[in-house]
Parts: C-alpha cells; structure tokens; sequence
C-alpha cells in the first residue's frame, strides 16, 4: 500500500513540475527542446530521493512511471505548441491578406 502511495504521489509530482517547467520554458525561451533535458533531470532527482527514503524496490517503478508520464506530457504539450504556431501563422497571414 506504501509502495503505491509513493509511486502515486511521485509521478504527481513529476507530471506537476514537468507541467509548469514546460509552460515556464515555452513560454520564456519558446523552445520545447531544453524541456526534455530539464524532464531528465527531474525524473532521475525523484529516483534519487525514492532510493534514499523509500528503498530500491519502489525505484523501478516510479522511475519508469515518471518517465512515460514525462513521455506523454512531452507529446502532448509539443502538439499543442504546433497547433498553437500553425493558428498564429493562419491568422497572421489572413490577416496580413
């Protein structure tokens, strides 16, 4: 029950700070590509402290559980980064017309 409470609140917080450091770096920077670097980051920090207060047998799946919510968070906001430009390009050349 531990186990899953942990991974639970683990992946919360990945997809949580993902989320924001997406918006944040998008929104600053506008590029997507220093995110992923950034989601690596997170992902091995939240190894890091599940090996040190929980204990190896967690790791594994909290790791790999990060990293496909990383992965689908990525996905998502990328696609949502493109509709976004493709709207901005239609609009500003309608209305350049």
């Amino acid at each position: 029950m531990v186990v899953v409470i942990v991974v639970v609140i683990a992946v919360v917080e990945v997809v949580v700070v993902v989320v924001v450091v997406e918006v944040v770096v998008v929104v600053i920077v506008g590029v997507v590509v220093v995110v992923v670097v950034v989601e690596v980051v997170i992902v091995v920090v939240v190894y890091v402290v599940v090996v040190v207060v929980v204990g190896i047998d967690v790791v594994v799946v909290v790791v790999v559980s990060s990293y496909v919510v990383v992965v689908v968070v990525v996905v998502v906001v990328v696609v949502v980064v493109v509709v976004v430009v493709v709207l901005v390009v239609v609009v500003v050349v309608v209305v350049v017309d």
